[in-house]
């Protein structure tokens, strides 16, 4: 797994504003193709969890993103992050805690189907692409993967590198790796 993301100004040097825009992208699939949103963004029945991405224990299954009645992402998952007592580990926890919509699964998927699934409304939420690069650059869900709690890796750089690569993509027009 990447730790680093590259600054957007090692991409200064593509002219092309499609080359330069599949190379920004790529670079952000360090983090979208990272355990901290694969987890969440499964492309089937319920969330992943840990680094190695296994079915979440217990078994839990998508129910309009927040889990089936009694059995809701908040049964467990609050607020913050909770360190488990006398174990290595935590559950991790942020406000809302909750699934993205199948329409929105990424795990399997290449980086050019990542990047067409992300620009496409009828698959990414309605979003266009401030709304994406908002959701990238500011949203709190989004933020907890660089802050995951003790026994899980970090997604690769931080938010604010995240959200610039987002920027620099569109500003480049949001083309898709090939």
């Amino acid at each position: 797994m990447a730790t680093e993301l590259a600054p957007v100004a090692s991409f200064d040097s593509i002219g092309d504003d499609a080359e330069r825009a599949a190379a920004l992208f790529t670079e952000m699939a360090k983090v979208l193709q990272h355990p901290r949103c694969l987890n969440c963004h499964p492309v089937s029945g319920g969330p992943l969890q840990g680094d190695d991405m296994q079915p979440h224990q217990p078994t839990v299954v998508r129910a309009q993103g927040m889990g089936a009645v009694g059995m809701e992402c908040s049964t467990c998952h609050g607020n913050e992050n909770v360190a488990y007592v006398g174990a290595e580990g935590s559950v991790p926890g942020h406000e809302p805690w909750m699934l993205a919509p199948v329409s929105m699964g990424w795990v399997g998927l290449s980086v050019p189907e990542i990047c067409a699934q992300l620009k496409d409304p009828e698959r990414n939420g309605g979003r266009d692409l401030a709304e994406i690069h908002e959701h990238n650059a500011e949203d709190g869900l989004v933020g907890w993967g660089w802050h995951p709690g003790e026994g899980r890796t970090p997604a690769p750089g931080s938010q604010e590198q995240f959200g610039a690569l987002t920027q620099a993509w569109i500003d480049a027009g949001a083309g898709c790796p090939s």
